[in-house]
């Protein structure tokens, strides 16, 4: 599991999976999330604005991303 720390208060999904690299581009990143292809802590998220604070399990295409503060 790979993990991802923030430098912010949050981050947003959408920017969380293309800075972590399990995404080309933002574009990707939103189709991927509105088409119900990610989860967050074990549950599909389709809102790329969902903002994350730190202790999220991002999961996509067999990848899983912890988010760390």
């Amino acid at each position: 599991m790979d993990e991802f720390t923030i430098k912010d208060d949050f981050i947003k999904l959408g920017q969380a999976i293309k800075a972590a690299g399990l995404v080309e581009s933002g574009v990707e990143a939103k189709i991927v999330i509105q088409s119900g292809q990610v989860k967050v802590n074990g549950l599909v998220e389709t809102q790329r604005g969902k903002k994350l604070v730190g202790g999220e399990v991002i999961e996509y295409k067999g990848n899983k991303l912890t988010i760390k503060k």
